[in-house]
Order: C-alpha cells, then structure tokens, then sequence
C-alpha cells in the first residue's frame, strides 16, 4: 500500500516538475518575444525619427534664403539657375560668400554676373564655391595638419582650391592666388554642410 502510494505521489511530483518546466519556457519564450518586439520596435522608432529630422531640417537653398547676409549669392543662384540643385537631395559643401564678400568684388562685376548672357561664367564662378562631397572644418582642418599645411581640393566648377591655417583659422586660396576665410563654418543642412566666407573666390 505504502509502495503503491508512493508512486502516485512520485508520479505526481514527476507531472508538477513537468508542467512547472513547461511553464517557466513558455513564460522564458514569451519573455524573449515581448524583447524582441520592444528592440524592432525601438529600431522603427529610431529610423522613423532620423527621417523626420532630416525632412524637417532645412536645405542648402532653403538655409541661404533664411539668411540675410547671403541674399546677393541666394540672387546669384537664381539667376544662374542653380538654386534648385540645392534644394535637392544630395551631399554638398558649399563655401558661401557673404553680401559683403560680394560687395569687396569691382564695382558693377556683380551686375555684370547677373545679366542673362553671362549665366554661364556666372555658374563657374558659383560651382568654384561647391564641392560635391560633405566636408566639415574638423575633416579639413585635419587634413591641412596631415598635408604640410596645406590641402588642395577640386570643386565641382572643375578647378582646384587651397585650405590653410593661418592664426587658428581656415583660409581658403583660389586659382588667382586671392584669400577668403571662413567666418562661420559647419552650417548643417540636409542636403550637405555651408561654411561662410568673407570673400569671393575665382578660378583663375
């Protein structure tokens, strides 16, 4: 009898140690799916929120038009017909002269630049201030230190430019031989990045 009850309460135990194992997985299993969810979901979450911001954060084109001081080259880009390009997706550094930049030029070379049979010098003078690749001034100013002192780059007109240090700040040195500084750097748009230079830069 002793023995008959024992083995039903063995039997027993066996079927609660069973059911106990059973329910700690299902519950483990459970567990592991709900984390897996909470991490896909917070990975949504995450890519949504960088695409918001980057839709949300203003363009080349539309930072230039934001700002005063760059009215003149936002004119210029109109007139060029190149505002559109950076308005559009892309990556882009754009070296932007300001209205006082502008206003260092010869008296009437802006309004000559403007008229409608000049677009096409007007447009090289403008693509010599664009490179078609993001560069921060971090970026840069390490590869000045990296270089001698010096770093040439090409722009998207086609020719070189030149970056050096001079007192802690980057200068830029064009094909003509002429110095503009950077006054303001590391603009961040979506479509690129805009350093602020206190003159225009020619080619040649």
């Amino acid at each position: 009898m002793n023995m008959r009850r024992n083995y039903i309460l063995n039997a027993m135990l066996c079927l609660m140690l069973v059911a106990f194992t059973a329910c700690n997985d299902g519950k483990k299993k459970e567990e592991e799916k709900a984390d897996k969810e909470s991490k896909e979901m917070k990975a949504d979450q995450k890519e949504e929120m960088a695409k918001e911001k980057e839709e949300k954060q203003a363009t080349i084109a539309e930072l230039a038009m934001e700002t005063e001081s760059l009215s003149t080259l936002v004119t210029a880009l109109k007139s060029a017909e190149l505002a559109a390009m950076f308005n559009e997706p892309g990556s882009y550094t754009v070296f932007a002269p300001t209205n006082d930049a502008f206003g260092k030029l010869p008296k009437g070379t802006v309004d000559n630049l403007l008229k409608p049979e000049n677009k096409e010098t007007l447009q090289n003078v403008l693509k010599y201030h664009v490179v078609a690749s993001e560069i921060m001034s971090g970026d840069l100013v390490k590869k000045i230190k990296s270089n001698d002192g010096s770093f040439s780059f090409s722009t998207v007109a086609g020719a070189e430019m030149t970056a050096m240090l001079k007192d802690g700040k980057v200068m830029l040195k064009d094909g003509a031989g002429n110095m503009a500084e950077v006054v303001k750097a590391d603009v961040d748009a979506s479509n690129g990045v805009v350093h602020v230079i206190n003159a225009v830069v020619m080619a040649e």
